[in-house]
């Protein structure tokens, strides 16, 4: 694989992709009441593909004077001269390219609104200089995966949608408050709005557990509109639980363990997630 390609996956965190596609996936298939087909299948892919590197390169490129000044960041790609602003700017061209083709494939509602995504997947990343609600506004967009997921199949909206929306908004608007705890001190220094920054880590942990709760909750409703089986019930209670090891992993006078924390217990999530509303559905 070539330099720039390697040192470009790396930066976007081509892996991450864990957190958000399962729950297109599960939208897709409670939508169609099963498999939804190769087709929508496909394009659902691409346009999350497409959504997802348009929204990291354009965070890469718009918080790169930020990671320069931080000593957690300041190792990545653009600070350190391995990849240039251009490289970010031309990969978010042609990956919003991508996300409209592929929901101009999908159906007439997916392309009208394919605008209206893009401009969250850009702008969620210049929203924490003015607002402390950038932890909601990012989960928001995430959510968007799960919306775009049920319209590529149904072409119009329904309730279990927006359920699933909100579920994926403060699921991961609760791990960014969790993840932003680190930064506090690099945060006030340079003016960011984070809610950590302005309301302290212990205020910003428990935001995040009444994020979680409503999480589960949102789950749980998603099940009884739904009617999905005894699986579903078996991989909430699964996540539930991850949820409260997640939170007993960090504390307001030790962030030691937020790595695991943050990326292990998530991805984790997300699939089990998947995985129950697969079960559920067929078993």
């Amino acid at each position: 694989m070539p330099g720039t390609l390697r040192h470009f996956l790396d930066a976007i965190k081509f892996e991450h992709t864990v957190f958000a596609l399962p729950f297109a996936y599960v939208a897709m298939v409670l939508a169609a009441d099963g498999w939804p087909g190769w087709r929508v299948a496909i394009w659902v892919t691409l346009a999350m593909a497409g959504a997802r590197t348009l929204a990291m390169s354009v965070n890469r490129f718009a918080d790169r004077a930020i990671d320069a000044d931080n000593p957690r960041t300041a190792g990545r790609h653009l600070p350190q001269g391995l990849l240039k602003p251009w490289h970010m700017l031309a990969a978010a061209i042609l990956s919003a390219a991508l996300l409209a083709v592929s929901a101009w494939k999908l159906n007439p509602l997916c392309f009208k609104l394919a605008p209206w995504a893009a401009l969250f997947l850009i702008g969620y990343s210049y929203t924490k200089r003015f607002t402390w609600t950038s932890h909601w506004i990012l989960g928001f967009t995430d959510g968007i995966a799960a919306a775009g997921g049920w319209i590529a199949v149904r072409g119009s909206f329904a309730a279990p949608a927006f359920v699933l929306w909100f579920a994926l908004t403060v699921w991961i608007s609760g791990f960014d408050l969790i993840y932003a705890c680190q930064d506090v001190e690099i945060d006030r220094r340079v003016g960011l709005k984070s809610f950590p920054a302005r309301f302290g880590i212990a205020a910003a942990l428990r935001a995040a557990q009444v994020c979680h709760v409503l999480t589960v909750g949102a789950f749980a409703a998603l099940g009884v509109m739904t009617g999905l089986g005894w699986l579903y019930w078996v991989g909430v209670v699964v996540v539930a639980g991850l949820l409260i090891y997640e939170h007993s992993l960090v504390s307001p006078d030790d962030l030691s363990r937020l790595d695991i924390a943050f990326f292990n217990v998530n991805g984790y999530i997300a699939l089990i997630l998947f995985a129950a509303v697969v079960g559920g559905r067929f078993l």
